[in-house]
């Protein structure tokens, strides 16, 4: 997905739910940080989304706009409706989302997870495609260490979950060093 597909659905997702603040949590949030991510962030044809102020109304806009609808057999990429429990993520990432707005949004604005935020969610859900995706967040220097062990300390983890996160995130900067 490309930063103006992002942008799209985020104007798409705003008009359905009648909303100005849309939510971006999935992979493709790292847009709102850096729009010309390397490609190999950039795999994924989905953006999680919700409504900021009504997440329990992402489903509205998965119905409308998610995957195997018009709008997915029409441009190619699409929207999954999510709500604000979808990814485990640090004390405070709220405050550090990032604005993606402008014409291209119909002035909707699209709040996207700040990279070491979304990193920290990636780590906790663990899976090969969320690792992958990490390790080039590390790869490229997008992310810091020092930061993510400090984000990770503000995410409620029980303590095997929060030893396994830690171990994930001393891998990929164990491959970088």
């Amino acid at each position: 997905m490309t930063r103006q597909q992002l942008e799209h659905v985020i104007r798409a997702a705003a008009a359905i739910v009648d909303a100005e603040d849309i939510v971006v949590i999935g992979s493709q949030s790292v847009l709102g940080q850096f729009p010309q991510a390397p490609p190999e962030l950039l795999w994924s044809m989905e953006a999680d989304v919700y409504p900021l102020q009504a997440p329990e109304r992402g489903d509205l806009i998965d119905g409308s706009i998610g995957e195997g609808s018009p709008f997915h057999n029409s441009f190619g990429y699409y929207a999954h409706g999510v709500d604000d429990t979808t990814a485990i993520l640090p004390e405070g990432w709220k405050d550090r989302l990032r604005l993606v707005t402008g014409p291209n949004t119909r002035h909707a604005r699209g709040w996207c997870l700040e990279v070491h935020d979304l990193a920290i969610a990636k780590y906790a859900a663990g899976r090969a495609k969320d690792l992958d995706f990490t390790h080039v967040l590390a790869r490229q220097r997008m992310t810091r260490l020092d930061v993510l062990v400090d984000r990770l300390a503000a995410t409620f983890l029980d303590q095997v979950r929060r030893e396994l996160t830690l171990a994930r995130i001393q891998v990929d900067f164990s491959a970088v060093a």
